[in-house]
């Protein structure tokens, strides 16, 4: 598939259909899904909320055969017309090979998450050439994280409108112009997937990266294995998200996180934002990813901009 094709967007949503909520993951309560659940209800939509959710084994949700079985359950069923996943944490990757995508690739759906779930959305763009939404999850309902715009941005995506971000000037930006096709997510899960089948092309692709509780060291590395890589040559263009709670040893790094990316990127001559709202923040905008987009970032601010 050409790198500038757009992926085969999943049919868009209606008041009235099933959607399911299931944890690939980490645990999670069933009182925090309550809350997810009730939001999607008020929207119009039947729930179903997978075995997963209120159950816990060491790190995750339920044992690996167990979350794969209840993901499977929700990718076979065609009356499921998106699966939007609790959380994130650490777990998909033990599971993902255990998957059965074979009703899923000849009725597409909706699969909506971030974080851990980058693996996931990952492997259905590269493998199946199909597109996921990357967006918050039930931490986002929450009334302490709840980002009106952000969460207005997931429906937006599901229902097939048009998506127009804007946002004002960094100093660290490089002012351009790009249309292209967006990917991207947690820069650890997409360093995971470099050399899998689940590695995102990212040739003139506008790509987002963003990460939690990283050594500065770390984030160091993983952007030097994706320029060693050939991942961050080619592209259409880079939007830096947030890099919350990242973490220095007690001889520091001596550069903050922007100016890590700045150094692996100043060679090339595409657009970059930095600080732009994606990451494990309440300002987390949902993006189609596969899917094509103009960005826009001029001395003012910029713009990125989707039409469905």
């Amino acid at each position: 598939m050409p790198a500038t094709q757009e992926l085969a967007i999943p049919p868009y949503l209606s008041p009235g259909d099933l959607v399911a909520i299931t944890c690939p993951a980490g645990a999670v309560q069933t009182s925090d899904i309550n809350v997810m659940a009730q939001y999607l209800e008020a929207k119009g939509f039947r729930v179903q909320i997978g075995a997963t959710i209120g159950t816990s084994y060491f790190k995750f949700s339920a044992p690996d055969a167990a979350r794969a079985h209840d993901l499977q359950q929700f990718l076979d069923n065609p009356d499921v017309k998106a699966i939007f996943f609790g959380r994130g944490g650490y777990g998909v990757v033990r599971i993902l090979d255990q998957l059965d995508f074979t009703a899923f690739v000849q009725h597409p759906k909706w699969l909506i998450g971030y974080s851990d779930i980058t693996a996931m959305l990952g492997h259905i763009q590269s493998v199946y050439g199909i597109a996921g939404l990357h967006a918050h999850m039930q931490g986002g309902y929450q009334t302490n994280t709840f980002h009106g715009l952000s969460t207005d941005s997931i429906f937006d995506a599901l229902y097939g409108y048009g998506q127009t971000y804007v946002g004002t000037s960094h100093a660290m930006n490089r002012v351009g112009e790009a249309k292209g096709i967006v990917t991207g997510g947690n820069l650890a899960l997409l360093s995971d997937l470099v050399g899998t089948p689940s590695d995102i092309d990212t040739t003139n692709k506008l790509l987002f990266i963003e990460d939690i509780s990283e050594y500065k060291y770390n984030i160091d590395r993983m952007l030097w294995q994706r320029k060693r890589a050939g991942k961050l040559a080619r592209l259409k263009g880079l939007l830096v998200g947030g890099f919350t709670d990242t973490q220095d040893n007690a001889v520091p790094f001596g550069m903050d996180e922007y100016q890590i990316v700045a150094e692996k990127v100043a060679g090339y001559n595409y657009p970059v934002v930095y600080g732009f709202p994606v990451g494990h923040q309440a300002e987390n905008y949902a993006l189609v990813c596969g899917s094509l987009y103009r960005l826009h970032v001029h001395e003012h601010g910029w713009s990125l901009s989707r039409q469905a």
